[in-house]
């Protein structure tokens, strides 16, 4: 692979372009959701919209670095760029010291700073420790139920009956206003449930 130029110097493009090309993987491998057109969504999309929720609630957490979380939801997946997703329900340690190893390949790629401060956001977001990488966990497990509210009840799997009804409900207790959105998620769920019975 082709090396940046140090830091301080401008980056060297076609290595710039070539760490672009392997997360680009994250537009083309697709996820377990679906979309409400009733296709699989990619990764890239799941995160990209993970990231705008952050950015919508940055009011409600004052006292947090943000910026730091928005962070975090573009960057969490980069691994599945060279592993794909696997469901959480599915997902073994295996898979995920898998996943690890690809993010430190990847992240090899880039220069200093950038090198750094992406590695650190990576083992923040692995300890689960601080609170940007709590509320980060409880927005990434809340776009997964969002999605399953969307797609069509026809995509969902057996154990999604009842799993979207109580996935992430651990780490929405982060805050206040996570449980609140999270029972939002609920009600929505079961809505969804009430009306393909009403239907049959």
């Amino acid at each position: 692979m082709p090396d940046f130029i140090g830091a301080g110097d401008f980056l060297n493009y076609e290595a710039y372009i070539d760490f672009l090309g392997k997360i680009e993987k994250l537009k083309c491998n697709t996820r377990h959701s679906w979309s409400s057109c009733g296709r699989r969504e990619s990764v890239a999309e799941h995160s990209w919209r993970l990231a705008v929720m952050a950015m919508l609630c940055h009011d409600e957490y004052p006292e947090l670095d943000m910026d730091k979380v928005i962070k975090m939801c573009l960057i969490h997946d980069f691994g599945e760029a060279v592993t794909g997703d696997i469901p959480s329900f599915d997902k073994t340690d295996d898979d995920e010291e898998t996943e690890k190893r690809a993010v430190a390949e990847l992240v090899l790629g880039l220069p200093n700073p950038m090198r750094d401060e992406l590695t650190v956001l990576f083992n923040e977001i692995n300890e689960m420790k601080t609170p940007e990488a709590k509320l980060f966990k409880a927005l990434d497990n809340m776009e997964a139920v969002l999605s399953h509210n969307e797609a069509p009840l026809s995509t969902w799997t057996e154990l999604e009956y009842s799993e979207n009804l109580i996935y992430g409900e651990n780490t929405a207790n982060f805050s206040e206003w996570t449980k609140g959105l999270r029972r939002r998620l609920k009600a929505d769920s079961e809505e969804k449930l009430r009306k393909a019975v009403e239907h049959k």
